[in-house]
């Protein structure tokens, strides 16, 4: 497959007597398997599918155009030989200029010339429908039947979508998820932040401002060469749900905030679309609600089983992790809350940090000047309490002292600026690594045998055997998770 992937849960196992909600956090690492080339021509499942999507509404007259234009070429020689082209030139219809007979063109020298002159000979016109843009998308990668092609586009807009209602818009994008990965960008300052972000949560992929027009072509190269790094056209995360507990929310914590709204039932389990992979580590959050009457109390009891599931080569899907479990313990002493666990309570205070810049880009778009002051004065102070320098940086290179020594939004601020601080809310740090979770010994600890059944754990620290429960340490069967499945 090209990939290893490894699954951690982190979830508190203990809830007060009265919770009605139980959350983890699920970090998955992918690594190169041995012997693999992520990305390269040899590594299984790695033929890719790439659509270039370009705004040629008349709001790009100009210099706008020449330099998309620029970039579009600079992307099209970023493309190895033998990937799969598409290129649609949009406003409020969505054209394939390349290749000329539809569909997608295999690159070669011949091919790379002839997108390049197609793209050069664009003009703007019209209004900006990108819903349409992407439904043509759609359409062009379906023509790559093969199940494991990565599918990757890419688009750029310096307007808003006035073409077609968010309806319409959102119809769209859920009948493209899961079909293929976007990257979206927001060229000079008539965009809204809003509108992207909603797209590349939908379609798993990053949003970013290019304040300064000339510095699209670095992006778009950047992003063609990060594309062809993608091993694996589709990763799920399958939740085997015990049958007291329903699945609240899913949500992406790292390296950028989404909330993962699409679900498959596929077989016993949950299937929730987490896009394409290269070698990375990405965060999720798993929320389950229930009924505490529901749970005994002081009995551990396996609330979800936790899957990786990969699409393979020829479109089967099946596990690429070991599977995890999230056990839960009810107390049953009422009145007594259960600390938050640190990571959890740092994620909380993540969102809450975006949503303030979120808060600060909006009143200033509306013209409400002192509440934007208000929420940048408050995003300030939760990104110093995180130590999280990146959005710290954004943050303060927007603000100004105000007469009264606060922080506030700077008068001369450009709207680009503003939009670029919508766009970034999401984009979250790294975790950071407290010394105490450093490892201690060189060498890795032995995997964990379980004494009931004879199964070897995934992990050295696994507290239960993944295969019957038995909760290592004790040492009797009656301790082991409950199932009602």
């Amino acid at each position: 497959m090209g990939l290893s992937f490894a699954l951690e849960v982190d979830a508190p196992s203990e809830l007060a007597y009265d919770a009605q909600r139980a959350d983890a956090l699920i970090t998955v690492t992918a690594r190169s398997a041995p012997g693999a080339a992520p990305g390269g021509p040899d590594a299984p499942g790695a033929q890719g599918a790439e659509i270039l999507i370009m705004d040629r509404s008349l709001s790009m007259t100009g210099r706008k155009l020449d330099e998309a234009k620029r970039a579009m070429c600079a992307a099209i020689d970023t493309l190895r030989d033998g990937t799969l082209l598409g290129i649609i030139a949009g406003n409020h219809r969505a054209d394939v200029i390349f290749p000329a007979d539809g569909g997608l063109a295999r690159l070669d020298a011949v091919t790379r010339e002839d997108a390049k002159l197609r793209v050069v000979g664009q003009l703007a016109e019209g209004g900006t429908a990108i819903g349409e843009w992407l439904e043509c998308a759609g359409r062009l990668f379906a023509s790559a039947d093969s199940p494991g092609t990565v599918r990757h586009a890419v688009l750029y807009t310096d307007g808003k979508d006035e073409h077609e209602t968010p309806e319409q818009l959102g119809e769209i994008l859920a009948a493209c998820t899961d079909r293929f990965v976007c990257d979206a960008r927001g060229l000079g300052d008539d965009w809204h932040y809003a509108e992207l972000l909603r797209i590349t949560e939908a379609l798993h992929g990053t949003a970013q401002a290019v304040v300064t027009i000339s510095d699209l072509t670095e992006d778009f190269t950047r992003l063609l060469r990060q594309a062809q790094r993608i091993v694996v056209p589709r990763v799920y995360l399958g939740l085997h749900l015990n049958e007291r507990f329903q699945l609240a929310f899913v949500r992406q914590t790292r390296p950028a905030e989404a909330e993962l709204t699409a679900r498959q039932r596929h077989d016993a389990e949950t299937h929730v679309p987490l896009g394409s992979w290269p070698p990375e580590t990405r965060q999720y959050q798993v929320s389950l609600r229930f009924d505490p009457h529901a749970l005994a109390v002081d009995e551990d009891l396996r609330a979800a089983r936790i899957t990786l599931h990969a699409e393979r080569p020829d479109g089967t899907r099946r596990p690429c992790s070991a599977t995890a479990a999230m056990v839960v313990r009810r107390r049953s002493t009422p009145g007594f809350g259960i600390p938050r666990s640190a990571n959890l309570t740092r994620v909380e205070n993540e969102r809450e940090l975006g949503m303030a810049m979120r808060a600060c880009a909006d009143a200033h778009l509306r013209g409400e000047l002192d509440r934007a002051d208000h929420e940048l004065g408050r995003a300030i102070g939760l990104a110093q309490n995180l130590h999280d320098t990146m959005r710290l940086r954004l943050l303060r290179a927007l603000a100004a002292d105000g007469p009264d020594g606060r922080p506030r939004v700077r008068r001369d601020v450009s709207r680009a600026e503003i939009q670029r601080i919508g766009v970034d809310s999401t984009k979250t740090a790294a975790r950071p690594v407290d010394v105490v979770e450093l490892p201690m010994r060189e060498a890795p600890l032995p995997p964990r045998a379980c004494p009931r059944c004879g199964a070897t754990s995934a992990s050295a620290a696994a507290k239960f055997c993944e295969e019957c429960g038995h909760r290592f340490g004790d040492a009797g069967v009656g301790s082991a998770p409950v199932d009602a499945w």
